[in-house]
């Protein structure tokens, strides 16, 4: 799948803890943060440019820096700002503890202002003269003098050293003469030669070549993007970094298959026609389609399309049939749905039959807190009476029994979990019931309140709504209630006002929608109820909010890590927000509240730079909680700034159980694989029970139980299969569960793994061009120029397809034998001389990248540097190839998967070779 096209490389940037370019700067240094973001965006844009050009429209860049905002604008999607932004910040915050060669090596002192493509490039081990570990590196230098600290020789025969960093005694001894990193922390620096040679900022020891390292970083990690770029198409680029033309939004469904649902089905295919039809080429139309089925014993496959007509046509062929034992395996489907839908999706589950696979309802859990997707359930079964067609028996029958209160209670705790509905209503009301697809099938859809009464009680809520929304929107889902809705002009309306003066409501079995007036101000509406309910108020907006617990270490470098668990119980916590749609807007508030009480948390705010902030809470509530911000919006038409509430959906909560797992590598097809768990407590010891869960259904082992002691740990190991015919590329997620003695509490550690078939082609195609014709007039409309080339692959996977990156002609391709039996692709292209210029990119089967460029104005050198060995130029035309560094990429640009590139390209710069240089 496309989340899998670069596991490799970051489990490989991922092992080392020494960090580059500072975290949090201030000034006008560039940290890893805002240098791989900065890459993105230029990446993007380029994207972005060329497909404008394809299509026939105009591109034109915002003024000022690029922002995720307003480059998504310039993209022609709008919609997509906040899954654009959440890719971007998942790549870059896991940058925090990556090395960087540019920032601590001598490659700048050397006079090099290009990348060091070497360093990329899994087919080539030279990275040029390297300073043995004899040989002396550096002076003594203190100050401003260690500028220049480097010793002659080294610069005169181009040689690549680094710096040794230590930051204790055990670690403080370094060889004689060689270089240190430098700074306050570094005890190395202390020894002779004392100094350092970094480049993190402005302030280091050698700052004033910190700008000429981050602009090569950019560099360099703009040249491993356009190598994914090159192997996965320019349309999937931009969806795997969350940009789609129709937006972000994914319409995804999971339906019971069985004999009694054929009403529920004719219903899905109404709502699914309605959407595609009355969405197609409107920002509100879906980017995805996704539909997984389920019954018993099957569920699944997981089928998702871009094409619309193609889902209707899935929808369409779904029968109802078969049955059996009443239950049915639900939550399999939603567990595919969840591992398989993109971050913060929308699903839609129909049933009329209770789970019959309650074993997976803490994995169900781990997966939508870790995805924040909300999860809607649409429930039949409770109101009717349940008629099934036996497989067997090929006639009708009636199960008299109907979905029991405890049955239904499990969905609702899972929409309540979410931020979803648990809608109960009769097969004949469910069209009616429907409508909240297409609501929340709307782009930009925010949540402004949300709130939980169980057990039911009288009480009041408070919003606001600020001048950037759209569409107000309230879900009460309950039974026996009544509320009251007062305007911030003091007007009010009872339930009982169908059509009243602030909201048209309407009810469909225990659930009401209430279409309000979205008057800008302070909204309340009180509850009375002594049964369960909830509550949630929604609109469309620009305007959100993306957050991440957070780790933050004191080390050589402030830095972070995002939680992949639940934080831990009894202690502070730290948050991570980003607030998406707009520059104009500054948080007063950030606060953790109950979700089934009044009580919250609120945090201490610092601001870190381009809408992000660090909270500081000193606790976190004891039960489950949302997060919730306000703030301000200066970009507002009223005199004063325009105030703003968001609210999570997801509920989470705090664990006294720790799990820690961590993978060291991929799956190999038929190979058994070990995954290493670590479960602690700061709660009461005893035996822990043990649940590990994939969503592929790979055969796997582990314990059933590990016996804890309180503030010690105990291991575990989950064992692997995915079976032999796995293709390449396929990812799996695993989830490990451990649930303390009397289920009182549990934890999880969510690990996404790639199965990658061993690779022995790590060659890249090859571009010779065999003829050039161009006879161009001065009206270039009225001529035309023509291109030829031979592509080959040697004796590798093949290639597999060419395609033009740059370029508005036409290209056509054969494939004949060439000399030693090569397969030879054939490229033929012409084009208007209005479009002097053409770029090939041709990709094997093994992912390797190679591209070919040619303009007709002049001779050009497409390379960023020097040629290297692996460039070949020939008749004017250079040939520079790249490898995308996983196994998996062939099978993973081929896949129709819509998640961002975030979920496994955690980081894009370029791994040091510190290490290997301070020998």
């Amino acid at each position: 799948m496309m989340s899998s096209v670069l596991a490799v490389v970051s489990l490989l940037l991922l092992q080392t803890e020494v960090q580059g370019f500072l975290a949090f700067l201030s000034g006008s240094s560039m940290d890893h943060m805002e240098i791989t973001k900065e890459a993105i965006l230029q990446t993007t844009a380029k994207v972005c440019k060329q497909l404008a050009s394809v299509e026939g429209r105009d591109f034109t860049l915002p003024p000022g820096p690029l922002t995720a905002e307003s480059l998504a604008l310039t993209c022609s999607s709008s919609g997509s700002a906040k899954s654009f932004q959440s890719a971007i910040s998942d790549v870059t915050r896991r940058n925090a503890r990556i090395d960087d060669f540019y920032s601590h090596s001598n490659w700048i002192e050397l006079g090099n202002r290009f990348p060091h493509s070497n360093l990329i490039r899994s087919d080539v081990s030279d990275i040029g003269p390297v300073a043995d570990k004899d040989t002396p590196t550096c002076r003594s230098c203190v100050g401003k003098d260690c500028q220049n600290n480097i010793l002659e020789n080294i610069i005169r025969d181009k040689k690549l050293t680094s710096g040794y960093f230590g930051l204790g005694p055990l670690s403080s001894t370094k060889p004689k003469g060689k270089c240190s990193h430098g700074g306050s922390l570094d005890q190395t620096s202390r020894q002779e030669p004392t100094g350092g040679i970094n480049k993190d900022s402005l302030e280091s020891s050698h700052g004033n070549w910190h700008t000429a390292a981050a602009e090569v970083a950019v560099a360099a990690t703009s040249q491993l993007l356009e190598d994914i770029r090159g192997a996965a198409g320019d349309t999937d680029f931009l969806r795997l970094m969350g940009i789609s033309k129709n937006g972000s939004k994914v319409l995804c469904f999971v339906i019971d298959t069985t004999g009694s649902m054929s009403d529920d089905i004719a219903a899905v295919r109404e709502t699914t026609s309605f959407i595609i039809d009355s969405k197609r080429g409107t920002p509100d139309e879906p980017s995805v389609y996704i539909l997984v089925p389920f019954n018993d014993p099957d569920f699944g496959p997981l089928m998702q399309t871009t094409d619309p007509n193609i889902f209707k046509a899935q929808i369409n062929a779904l029968n109802a049939n078969g049955g059996g034992d009443y239950p049915e395996m639900s939550l399999s489907g939603l567990q595919l749905a969840l591992t398989g839908a993109p971050p913060s999706s929308e699903i839609f589950l129909f049933t009329d039959a209770p789970a019959k696979d309650l074993d997976l309802m803490g994995t169900v859990i781990a997966l939508i807190e870790r995805t924040k997707s909300v999860v809607t359930f649409f429930l039949t079964g409770s109101l009717g009476l349940r008629r099934r067609r036996g497989s067997d028996q090929g006639q009708g029958q009636v199960q008299h029994s109907r979905m029991a209160v405890s049955d239904s209670q499990l969905y609702r705790e899972l929409a309540q979990s979410s931020g979803g509905q648990a809608i109960q209503v009769t097969k004949t009301e469910l069209p009616k019931a429907t409508s909240i697809i297409v609501e929340s099938s709307s782009s930009s859809l925010v949540t402004i309140l949300q709130a939980v009464r169980s057990p039911g009680r009288a009480d009041n809520f408070s919003f606001t709504v600020d001048e950037s929304v759209r569409n107000l929107t309230a879900y009460v889902t309950g039974s026996s209630l009544s509320f009251t809705l007062t305007s911030p002009s003091g007007v009010s309306q009872s339930s009982g006002e169908v059509n009243g003066s602030l909201a048209t409501i309407t009810t469909v079995g225990n659930f009401l929608t209430l279409g309000l007036d979205s008057q800008v101000g302070l909204w309340e509406i009180r509850v009375s109820s002594t049964v369960p309910y909830s509550l949630k108020v929604v609109g469309q907006s620009a305007i959100d909010f993306l957050f991440d617990f957070v780790e933050v270490s004191q080390g050589p470098h402030p830095a972070f890590a995002v939680l992949e668990s639940r934080p831990q119980a009894g202690g502070n916590a730290t948050l991570l927000v980003s607030v998406t749609g707009s520059e104009s807007v500054s948080l007063t508030e950030v606060a953790l509240v109950e979700a089934s009480g009044s009580g919250e948390v609120n945090g201490t705010l610092e601001s870190v730079g381009s809408g992000d902030f660090l909270v500081t809470m000193d606790r976190i509530p004891a039960g489950e909680f949302v997060v919730r911000l306000r703030g301000e919006n200066r970009a507002t038409t009223r005199a004063l700034p325009d105030s703003f509430q968001r609210q999570s959906s997801t509920r989470l909560r705090a664990s006294t159980v720790m799990v820690m797992a961590k993978a060291e590598s991929d799956l190999e097809p038929g190979t058994p694989f070990s995954v290493l768990f670590t479960v602690t407590t700061n709660g009461t010891g005893g035996s822990f029970t043990i649940r590990a869960t994939n969503d592929r259904g790979f055969p796997s082992s582990s314990p059933t139980d590990l016996t804890l002691v309180t503030g010690v740990s105990a291991n575990g190991t989950v064992t692997l299969t995915a079976p032999a015919n796995t293709v390449s590329g396929t990812d799996v997620t695993l989830t490990i569960e451990a649930e303390s003695p009397g289920a009182t509490d549990t934890n999880y550690a969510v690990l996404r793994l790639t199965v990658v078939s061993p690779v022995t082609d790590v060659s890249r195609p090859v571009c010779d061009m065999v003829s050039v014709t161009a006879n161009c007039s001065d009206d270039c409309s009225l001529s035309v120029w023509e291109l030829s080339a031979n592509l080959t692959d040697g004796n590798g996977t093949g290639i597999e397809h060419v395609t033009l990156r740059q370029g508005n002609g036409t290209l056509n391709t054969t494939t004949v034998k060439g000399a030693g039996n090569w397969t030879v692709t054939l490229a033929a292209y012409s084009a208007s001389c209005c479009s002097p210029e053409v770029e090939l990119v041709a990709v094997d089967g093994a992912g390797n990248v190679g591209t070919c460029f040619r303009s007709i104005r002049v001779t050009v050198d497409t390379t960023v540097q020097p040629p290297v060995t692996n460039a070949t130029t020939k008749n004017s035309i250079t040939v520079t190839t790249a490898k995308v560094a996983t196994a998996a990429t062939a099978a993973a640009v081929s896949s129709s998967h819509p998640l961002s590139l975030s979920s496994y390209l955690c980081s894009i710069m370029l791994v040091s070779v510190t290490l290997v240089l301070s020998l």
